[in-house]
């Protein structure tokens, strides 16, 4: 019982570290655009750097957040959000709605850029 116990905190503790992580690399993507029509190309740049980081760390990981595989470690399941706390929904088609999003507002930022220049 004690094992199955540190078990559940290790997994809730994952999907907590996992959703915070989440959260800010979703708040950096969110940002980009933002920090373009604002004329910050500095601020956008250093926000793609991060980003483009974790899409580099994803693409080693075969698409996967390496916290996905350490939760796997305390739990069977295998639901698309097993590992995070997010909606079912949200966790399934979350590579494809924020890669969009990224690349709208990558593209937000070089039209800025290159209407200012």
């Amino acid at each position: 019982m004690e094992l199955r116990s540190r078990q559940n905190r290790n997994l809730v503790a994952i999907k907590l570290l996992h959703t915070i992580i989440w959260a800010f690399f979703v708040g950096c993507i969110l940002a980009i655009p933002i920090a373009g029509l604002q004329g910050r190309f500095l601020q956008a740049s250093v926000l793609t750097g991060i980003v483009l980081i974790e899409c580099l760390i994803l693409a080693v990981n075969k698409c996967h957040c390496p916290l996905t595989y350490l939760a796997g470690r305390y739990t069977d399941e295998r639901a698309d959000d097993f590992d995070i706390y997010l909606p079912l929904w949200l966790a399934r088609h979350n590579k494809t709605i924020f890669g969009v999003l990224l690349v709208a507002g990558e593209l937000i930022v070089i039209e800025r850029w290159l209407t200012l220049k």
